[in-house]
């Protein structure tokens, strides 16, 4: 797979539903029985209703499955045309089918009955007409509605996207800020840092990320919160069983990381450890950041602030994952941990990221 594809959206195959798929052919199958039944109760007294209901079952069947057949015959053609010409096509075979069935059921049935062989054909037409008229309506103002949701929701995750972005920047900026009188030379080396961190999440888009590019984000990120705090921050990385070819929301371990530091480690005069933990069961990722928590009666620091971070990598997860991915925390009398659970799903090989040869536990670099 492409490294740039997104891997939570489907190709587009314009408004009609994959009548290749089963789902589908058994939904096309249940609508043709349920208007099979509408004629069969439409008929008038004294007709035989069972050998009624079998007679329009098979014959109605019949049009139904060759219309799924040739819809799904058609399926790539008709993808790349316009949703009114593609539905008007579509619209177009329905009749030719109901035509061609419509006439081998009078040339091999109802001859002997004596029917009226252009009645019955244009009766079924006018039938067919209108429900595939319907039903081709229905597909289309339910993909305009899919579409309609679909822009809101990417709206909506390129906003909180915006919102992550400069809230990290200006905390960088701040951090170098701090460095640059007292330690000019890892203020320059922390600016270099900061050119290779937004840079890369410019480049993330609104596209899946690799969890081994996020890892690499996140390792220079602490590496310039490193430069600052000294030996008060430590950082362990228990990470080795995490596939690094795992998709992702982009920026989401820096958020949390820089929680992390700032609301955990920073308040604390004598710093404290951040360990990062993953582990891949059952093809479900868990990844908690775990850090330390302020003494407010020792270190006079509110715990508070939590919240806006947190709740925007949430939001981002439930807009790639739906509602197989989750964001959970737990504290304890000394520490705060926030954890992901996201279902396990490859972005590619293409970019080169953290390899799983790494150390299990080891402190961040220096």
């Amino acid at each position: 797979m492409d490294n740039n594809q997104r891997t939570d959206t489907p190709a587009d195959t314009g408004f009609l539903p994959d009548f290749c798929n089963l789902r589908t052919i058994l939904a096309v199958v249940v609508i043709a029985e349920l208007l099979v039944f509408v004629l069969v109760l439409a008929q008038p007294p004294g007709v035989d209703r069972w050998h009624a209901l079998s007679l329009y079952t098979l014959y109605v069947q019949w049009i139904a499955l060759g219309c799924a057949v040739a819809l799904c015959l058609s399926r790539s053609w008709l993808a790349g045309m316009r949703p009114h010409k593609a539905g008007v096509i579509a619209w177009l075979m329905v009749l030719a089918i109901t035509t061609v069935v419509a006439w081998l059921a009078w040339t091999l049935v109802l001859t002997e009955r004596g029917d009226d062989p252009a009645g019955f054909v244009l009766r079924s037409l006018g039938i067919a007409a209108l429900v595939s008229a319907l039903a081709l309506r229905y597909f289309y103002l339910q993909q305009d509605w899919r579409r309609r949701i679909e822009g809101a929701s990417a709206a909506r995750v390129q906003a909180l996207q915006a919102r992550i972005r400069p809230h990290f920047l200006f905390n960088s900026l701040n951090t170098i800020a701090s460095m640059i009188r007292a330690r000019p030379e890892q203020a320059e080396t922390a600016v270099e840092d900061l050119a290779d961190l937004f840079r890369a999440s410019l480049e993330s888009g609104d596209r899946l990320a690799r969890l081994g590019d996020e890892i690499q984000l996140a390792e220079g990120y602490l590496h310039m919160e490193q430069l600052r705090l000294g030996e008060r921050l430590v950082v362990e990385w228990q990470i080795a069983a995490l596939p690094v070819d795992a998709a992702l929301p982009p920026l989401t371990l820096q958020p949390l990381l820089e929680n992390a530091v700032y609301h955990g480690v920073e308040p604390r005069r004598d710093g404290g450890t951040i360990r990062i933990l993953g582990q891949c069961q059952d093809q479900t990722l868990m990844i908690c950041v775990d850090n330390p928590l302020p003494a407010p009666e020792r270190d006079g620091v509110s715990q508070g602030g939590l919240g806006m971070a947190q709740a925007n990598v949430a939001e981002r997860l439930r807009h790639a994952f739906g509602t197989t991915a989750e964001l959970l925390t737990a504290t304890d009398a000394e520490r705060y941990r926030v954890c992901l659970h996201l279902p396990y799903r490859q972005v590619g090989a293409g970019t080169q990221g953290r390899s799983d040869g790494e150390s299990d536990a080891h402190p961040h670099r220096g």
